[in-house]
C-alpha cells in the first residue's frame, strides 16, 4: 500500500477547492486532505463577494461540490487558524500545510477623513449584501443622494450596479434579506465612479462595463474630457493586439470619472461625509514603459454623503506565517512560504490571493494552484515535506473536540445548501441565505 500525505488546506474558497482537485488527481502520489474555514460555509468570495446578479458565475461551486465528494476529503467549518487551531497543531498532524486565505481586506487610501462616518471599504459593503455573518450588522447610510466610489475595478463596478438596481431586479437574486429591504428604500440618485488614471487603464471588465451602461432605471455618463485619449495611451492602443482595450473605449465614449484622485475627505465625526476633494491627474509614460499618473495642481471638490473605497484587495497576516506587509501575500517562491531570511519554511505552501496578491478571475486560481502543486510535488520527491508526528485521520477531530469546536462538516453544509435552496425556491430566488451563525449551527446538525 503506499504512502498517504496528510493534507491541510486552510481556506475552503476556489483557491484551495482547485488545489486539492490538482493533488487528488495526481498519478504518483496519494493524499488525504482536510480544508478548514473560520465559516460554516464553503467557498469563500464566490459566496460572500460575487454579486447576486452574477449567479451563473456561482454555479462553478457545482465542480467544488464534486471535489469535496472524494472519499478522502473532509470539511472543517466554523474552525478558524490561530484561534482554534495553530500552526504547530497541524505540523504535528500533517506533511503539508496550504495556506489559500484570500484577501480579506482593503488597501487604504491613507489621506485625512478616510476613517469618517460614512467612508466604507467596498469589501464591507459586498459582504454585507452577500449575508456574510460577519457583517450582518453594518450599517449604511442609503438615504443619501450622492455616492462617490473610489476605484474602477469590477468591485466598484459590482457596488454600483447593486446600488442602481430596482428592487423588482434584486428580489429574484440571492441577495440577504436584510440588504434587499434596505436597497429597497433607498434615495441614491447620483453616483460617481473615480479612476486615478485613464478609461483604458481601468480594472473593469468589458461584460461588467456592458451591465453597467445597460441597466433599466439607471444611466451611465461619462465626461468627454476624461474619456479622451491621451498621446501615450493612444499610441499603446494603436500598437496593441488586444482589442478587449479598444472595446472599452468604444463603450466608454458612448457612455465614471477618470485622471482623478481622491487627496481628502471632508465631514465630521457627528454628521460623516460631505464632500471628497480630488487632485486632477495627467498620465505619463513611465522608465519601465508602462503608462502612470501623476498629480496636477487642479483640484475639485464633489458634493457627496457617501464613500466607497475599492481601490483593492488586502491579506491579512496569519499567526506564525511569514507575511510581506508591502503587497498583503504571504512571503513565498511559487507557492512555497519563506523566512525574511528567504528561507523556504518546509511543508508550508500558498496559493490564491494571499499568495499572489488580488488580481486574477475565480479561473486564474486554476492556473495559480496548479503551480504551488508543482512545487509539493517537486518537495515530496526530494523527501521535502514535514514528518507529523500522529498521522491518524481521526486526530484533528480529537483535538477540536478537545477545544469545544462546533464542527460543520461538508455533510452538515449540504444540509445547509437544501435548506436554503428550498426556502429560497418559495420566495423564487435562487436561495434564502442564512447570516446567523448560530442558525448555521442549527440547520446543519438537525
Amino acid at each position: 500500500m503506499s504512502k498517504i500525505y496528510r493534507v491541510a488546506i486552510i481556506g475552503s474558497g476556489p483557491a484551495g477547492f482547485y488545489a486539492a482537485d490538482h493533488l487528488f488527481k495526481s498519478n504518483d502520489f496519494t493524499f488525504s486532505i482536510d480544508m478548514f474555514d473560520k465559516l460554516p460555509t464553503p467557498f469563500g468570495l464566490v459566496r460572500s463577494g460575487v454579486a447576486p446578479d452574477h449567479q451563473k458565475i456561482k454555479t462553478v461551486t457545482r465542480i467544488f461540490d464534486r471535489i469535496a465528494s472524494n472519499e478522502n476529503f473532509r470539511f472543517f467549518g466554523n474552525v478558524e487558524f490561530g484561534s482554534d487551531i495553530f500552526l504547530q497543531d497541524l505540523k504535528g498532524l500533517y506533511h503539508i500545510i496550504i495556506f489559500a486565505t484570500g484577501a480579506e481586506t482593503d488597501r487604504k487610501m491613507k489621506i485625512p477623513g478616510e476613517d469618517l462616518p460614512g467612508s466604507h471599504t467596498a469589501t464591507e459593503f459586498v459582504a454585507w449584501y452577500n449575508g456574510h455573518p460577519y457583517y450582518t450588522q453594518r450599517e449604511f447610510n442609503l438615504d443619501v443622494e450622492k455616492v462617490a466610489i473610489i476605484g474602477v475595478g469590477n468591485v466598484a463596478v459590482d457596488v454600483a450596479r447593486i446600488l442602481c438596481r430596482t428592487t423588482e431586479e434584486l428580489s429574484v437574486t440571492d441577495i440577504a434579506d436584510y440588504a434587499l429591504e434596505k436597497l429597497s428604500n433607498c434615495k441614491v440618485k447620483e453616483i460617481h465612479m473615480i479612476g486615478r488614471r485613464g478609461p483604458a487603464q481601468a480594472a473593469f471588465t468589458n461584460p461588467e462595463l456592458k451591465e453597467l451602461a445597460n441597466m433599466s432605471d439607471a444611466r451611465l455618463i461619462t465626461l468627454k474630457e476624461e474619456t479622451d485619449l491621451d498621446e501615450y495611451t493612444q499610441q499603446f492602443i494603436d500598437n496593441s493586439d488586444d482589442v478587449s482595450i479598444k472595446k472599452k473605449i468604444e463603450i466608454l465614449k458612448d457612455h465614471n470619472r477618470f485622471l482623478l484622485s481622491p487627496v481628502e475627505i471632508i465631514g465630521n465625526t457627528k454628521t460623516g461625509v460631505s464632500k471628497l476633494r480630488l487632485c486632477r491627474n495627467k498620465l505619463y509614460l513611465s522608465e519601465d514603459g508602462s503608462i502612470r499618473s501623476r498629480a496636477t495642481e487642479k483640484t475639485e471638490e464633489l458634493d457627496v454623503s457617501l464613500v466607497f473605497r475599492s481601490i483593492g484587495y488586502y491579506g491579512v497576516p496569519l499567526k506564525d506565517v511569514p507575511f510581506d506587509d508591502r503587497w498583503g501575500t504571504i512571503s513565498n517562491d511559487k507557492g512555497r512560504v519563506k523566512d525574511k531570511d528567504n528561507n523556504i519554511k518546509i511543508g508550508l505552501y500558498a496559493t490564491g490571493w494571499i499568495k499572489r496578491g488580488a488580481t486574477g478571475v475565480i479561473g486564474t486560481n486554476k492556473t495559480d494552484s496548479a503551480q504551488t502543486i508543482k512545487c509539493i510535488m517537486e518537495d515530496i520527491s526530494a523527501g521535502r515535506v514535514n514528518h507529523p508526528e500522529n498521522t491518524s485521520i481521526g486526530s484533528i477531530m480529537d483535538l477540536l473536540r478537545d477545544r469545544e469546536n462546533e464542527i460543520i462538516t461538508y455533510e452538515d453544509w449540504l444540509k445547509i445548501d437544501r435548506f436554503e435552496t428550498e426556502a429560497g425556491s418559495i420566495k423564487g430566488k435562487p436561495r434564502k441565505k442564512i447570516t446567523n451563525l448560530i442558525e448555521f449551527i442549527k440547520v446543519g446538525k438537525s
